[in-house]
């Protein structure tokens, strides 16, 4: 089994391809223009879904790509123009990159142990039970592994959780008091 656990989908694009903006790679903007699928200049959710394919061979979960977009769309408009894509681009790779170090067996996922592994080593120090909670949380039928697209969303989600958390534990002995309007803001703030 050949491993690619993210892949962009090729169109048939023929005819002119207009330069690369400055600063950005003749690469980055061949692979704008795959994803541009509407060729308006700008990539939304729905067109990086279907050019991302994680290792099971299904697209990239909505709630990943809209993640992904909303953190490079600077301008708030739900989409991303190349100079974010570029940023976008690296951004996955890197994510791309630690996930591999953690799919051993390279099956284009991750489980249990796997990402229990992962999570301590980037620092955090989760129960067994808890990490199991996640597995259940990204893979409710099975409940034994993790993709990279969920892999992604369930890192960048545990740090802003974290981010907000520490804003708020003041005395840094992990724990803090919140109200109920706080914590509906860091809920909602952290999981968009």
């Amino acid at each position: 089994m050949s491993y690619n656990p993210y892949q962009f989908q090729s169109g048939g694009y023929g005819g002119y391809a207009p330069p690369a903006p400055t600063g950005v790679s003749p690469e980055t903007q061949r692979m704008f223009d795959l994803v541009d699928k509407d060729r308006s200049g700008k990539i939304n959710a729905a067109e990086l879904k279907a050019a991302l394919i994680n290792g099971r061979g299904e697209n990239f979960s909505d709630t990943a790509c809209n993640l992904m977009i909303g953190m490079f769309d600077a301008d708030r408009s739900g989409t991303i123009d190349v100079m974010e894509f570029e940023k976008l681009f690296a951004y996955i790779n890197q994510w791309l990159s630690v996930f591999k170090t953690y799919d051993r067996d390279q099956s284009g996922h991750i489980d249990e142990g796997e990402l229990f592994q992962a999570l301590t080593q980037m620092g955090f120090r989760f129960s067994q039970d808890f990490v199991k909670f996640l597995v259940g949380k990204c893979d409710p039928k099975t409940h034994n592994e993790v993709s990279v697209d969920q892999f992604i969303v369930l890192c960048v989600q545990i740090q802003r959780f974290t981010d907000a958390f520490r804003q708020r534990d003041t005395q840094q002995n992990g724990t803090i008091t919140i109200g109920f309007e706080d914590f509906l803001t860091v809920a909602l703030s952290a999981s968009s």
